[in-house]
């Protein structure tokens, strides 16, 4: 499945140059990295939830309440620090994480309907308990707003201002670092893969399902909060109503790179080309001249199409290993 999109990521990349060469820029290349960094580091998380056989759409109202809960610690506190954001955010993430975990293990509810449910409550019990009120740069802790300014390699542009490659880079590719680690060089991600395989069968030759199911939502939780911090910081602006929405393009964007809704298989690559089709669709349209009515339509031809290939080479494998089921 990557091959096939790193040649519709190249293709559409080609196409949008030849129509407009302002694209083949290192200022849009930096900016396409800016703005999909958060939605990254939500796929990470995401891939390990479908690797092991779960779903998470509350992660966004993790990253909302995690991060505007560490906001709102630093301004009561009167401590400027983002390391105390981070912890606190990624501490809040860990213990939502944990609730989705156990009310899916310990009840037997479907994830989706766990998600949905605990996205509302996530959510909702912020805005009853932290309120929902925003703030500007100046508003918000300076560590944070300088945080979200940083940059590894400034550029000069022909009119005279820089731009520059965001620090969040180094940090996305940190984490996928990690996830690719816990994935496929340890244990405990052979254990992944393998109650997304077969829970049951899992079980019976010692797999602690209950555990490996709370690490993987905790670990999406934690990823969510580290996230609401970041993306506050890109922002330079703390809204926690702004990310809450998102959810679903991440979903079919760690989906498109490979990862499946019945679990056992996804990659770290499939992920990150699955992000860079969603964000060339949502950043390239108005070097084409297009409105943005025309990003769904596109985007939604190209998840269709990923799935309807994807399932195709399925039942073609399963019919060759001789697996007469669908799916």
């Amino acid at each position: 499945m990557e091959k096939y999109l790193f040649v519709v990521v190249l293709a559409y990349i080609a196409v949008v140059g030849i129509k407009n060469p302002l694209f083949l820029s290192l200022e849009t290349l930096f900016d396409t990295i800016r703005s999909g960094s958060t939605m990254l580091l939500f796929g990470f998380g995401l891939l390990v939830v479908l690797v092991s056989g779960g779903l998470d759409v509350s992660f966004t109202a993790i990253a909302a309440a995690s991060g505007y809960l560490a906001v709102r610690v630093l301004l009561v506190a009167g401590i400027d620090s983002l390391l105390l954001a981070v912890l606190v955010s990624a501490a809040a993430g860990l213990a939502m994480g944990i609730v989705n975990a156990l009310l899916i293990h310990a009840f037997g509810l479907h994830p989706l309907i766990v998600t949905l449910g605990t996205q509302s409550v996530f959510y909702g019990g912020m805005a009853l308990t932290l309120g929902t009120k925003s703030f500007s740069s100046s508003q918000m802790p300076d560590s944070i707003a300088q945080f979200g300014a940083a940059s590894i390699w400034d550029v000069g542009s022909g009119s005279g201002s820089t731009y520059g490659l965001t620090v969040f880079f180094p940090i996305a590719v940190l984490i996928g670092t990690l996830t690719w680690f816990l994935l496929y060089r340890t244990r405990l991600g052979r254990e992944v893969f393998a109650i997304g395989s077969d829970a049951d069968a899992a079980s019976r030759i010692g797999v602690n399902v209950a555990f490996v199911r709370g690490f993987v939502y905790a670990y999406s939780g934690i990823l969510a909060g580290i996230t609401g911090v970041i993306y506050f910081a890109n922002l330079r602006f703390v809204n926690p109503t702004s990310i809450v929405g998102s959810e679903l393009f991440v979903l079919a964007a760690v989906i498109i790179g490979g990862a499946t809704l019945t679990g056992g298989e996804g990659t770290i690559l499939g992920t990150v080309l699955g992000i860079a089709v969603v964000q060339l669709f949502q950043n390239t349209l108005v070097f084409l001249g297009l409105s943005s009515s025309f990003n769904n339509f596109f985007f939604g031809i190209v998840l269709l199409i990923t799935l309807a290939t994807m399932y195709a080479q399925k039942r073609k494998s399963n019919r060759r290993e001789l697996v007469f089921r669908e799916g």
